[in-house]
């Protein structure tokens, strides 16, 4: 009604100053000039007049031709291959008539090629923004401006189509990347100018499919069978997250003990030190419900890393994978690791780890590729943290991957050893071959080593080790030990920011 009253009261204005204009028109420029004067003056007074096409119809015709985006075919098209329309991602997503949007009526103002004709102007511009909710959270749907936001709200990219150039680095600024299978695509440059440049061949899906950068570049997080997984494993995904870095994360009911005790876990652990185990296990017999969300679940698969629930509050996961490379760390896992724990602190989610690490990967490989600058990013990234670090040895913890595993000399706040737990610079066997080379006896010296050395006392002597405890009590310890950290306070000094060793 302002609006419509605003328009009203200019035309009157106009009306009013009609004949004062024609008389000053008349005179300055003659009878010709003045009466065409007169006519642009009711031109103009005819848009406004409420006689002509209401408002209304014009808003609600706008309105739905931006709601159908391209049209009609090119909605069927997007269905035959499968995907959903931008508008039909957005309500899956969010709560029912929760999404408001914004800049609906935007068009492109691109004049050339043909571009300025009314057929190739859509409402929307490529583009559906706004905001709505997921379970009654806020939450915005929007494009770019990601680097101010970074570390301030979690952001999530979820790539269900191609995106190339310079459109790549919005998502890879953002703290989340999901992909589409056979569907979604990033990449720098195309396969057509791959072809021309390197002469390679290559298809769009070997190039930047979801495989390509959930598994070998590690570009992305997770992919999904088909759009509708996708938002809704999204929806269950944001549970886990607070909405800012001044937010809580939410708590959920918990239906799950959290003094439970986990039987299953007393023998999960191999007798025999160098056969493997699944971390998984562990993770999900101890977290609520055995619910775990894990990132980037392809790539570098010898580190674990995601979110679950202790006791209904929400806390990020990271462990060495006994199954993959021994448990190894590596380039790749190093900086997958760091970049989960770096998260983590930054929105204030707990960190709990569990250990069984022999070692970094040896070889040339790792070295030239840098190893120990990738390494670093893990150790920087723990001690970096200030949230609430609980640490579980399992077994193996040698050398300087135990260091750069949230150990206690990395600020951790309780740092737990199983029975199982060795904390030592390295194996029994690798130790005995170094200190006693060239001496007889080695199987006798290397059975006392692993007497005096292969167990978690020696780290528990040193204060390395809070307790030992055993692995069934390991839920129930690390549920009371986030009640009291809940409130834990930890500044680092004044900087303008850090300088990790990217």
């Amino acid at each position: 009604m302002a609006a419509f009253g605003l328009a009203r009261n200019s035309c009157g204005l106009i009306n009013g100053l009609r004949v004062s204009y024609r008389s000053l028109v008349q005179v300055k420029y003659g009878a010709k000039s003045a009466c065409l004067l007169q006519t642009n003056i009711q031109s103009d007074c005819r848009w406004y007049s409420v006689s002509h096409l209401s408002v209304k119809e014009r808003i609600e015709k706008k309105r739905k031709a931006a709601q159908m985006g391209g049209g009609q075919k090119r909605i069927d098209a997007q269905h035959q291959r499968g995907k959903l329309t931008a508008r039909e991602r957005v309500e899956l997503l969010l709560d029912p008539e929760s999404f408001v949007e914004t800049d609906m009526f935007v068009e492109h103002r691109c004049s050339d090629f043909g571009m300025e004709q009314d057929a190739n102007k859509f409402p929307g511009d490529s583009v559906v923004t706004g905001r709505g909710r997921i379970n009654g959270r806020l939450v915005y749907v929007f494009s770019q401006r990601n680097v101010l936001a970074s570390g301030v709200i979690p952001q999530i990219s979820l790539i269900m189509g191609p995106c190339a150039g310079g459109a790549v680095y919005s998502p890879a600024l953002t703290d989340f990347t999901f992909m589409v299978k056979d569907t979604s695509y990033l990449f720098i440059t195309g396969p057509d100018v791959v072809k021309s440049v390197t002469n390679e061949d290559v298809t769009q899906e070997e190039l930047g499919g979801a495989k390509t950068h959930t598994a070998v570049s590690g570009v992305a997080h997770r992919a999904f069978e088909n759009d509708v997984e996708a938002l809704l494993y999204l929806r269950d995904f944001f549970n886990f997250l607070p909405l800012s870095n001044q937010d809580p994360a939410p708590i959920r009911e918990c239906q799950d003990p959290s003094d439970r005790l986990v039987k299953s876990l007393d023998t999960v652990v191999p007798f025999e030190s160098t056969k493997a185990y699944d971390m998984l296990d562990i993770i999900h017999a101890i977290v609520d419900e055995g619910d775990f969300f894990e990132i980037m679940p392809t790539y570098a698969k010898n580190i674990v890393v995601g979110f679950a629930r202790m006791n209904g509050r929400t806390v990020g996961i990271v462990g060495n994978q006994p199954k993959v490379a021994s448990g190894c760390l590596d380039i790749n896992s190093s900086v997958k690791g760091a970049r989960f724990v770096r998260f983590c602190d930054a929105f204030n989610i707990p960190i709990i780890t569990f250990v069984d690490v022999p070692g970094f990967l040896p070889g040339t490989a790792q070295e030239y590729g840098g190893i120990i600058r990738h390494g670093a990013k893990l150790l920087f990234a723990f001690a970096e943290a200030t949230v609430p670090k609980i640490t579980i040895i399992t077994r193996k913890a040698y050398g300087g991957a135990y260091d750069v595993m949230s150990s206690k000399h990395l600020r951790g706040d309780m740092n737990y050893a199983w029975p199982t737990a060795e904390v030592a610079v390295m194996g029994a066997k690798g130790a005995v071959q170094i200190i006693f080379r060239g001496k007889e006896n080695q199987a006798e010296a290397e059975a006392e080593y692993v007497e005096k050395f292969a167990n978690p006392f020696p780290a528990a002597v040193r204060g390395f080790v809070d307790d030992i405890i055993e692995p069934a009590t390991t839920r129930k310890r690390i549920c009371r030990d986030l009640e009291v950290l809940a409130s834990k306070k930890q500044v680092n000094p004044w900087k303008k920011h850090a300088n990790i060793p990217l």
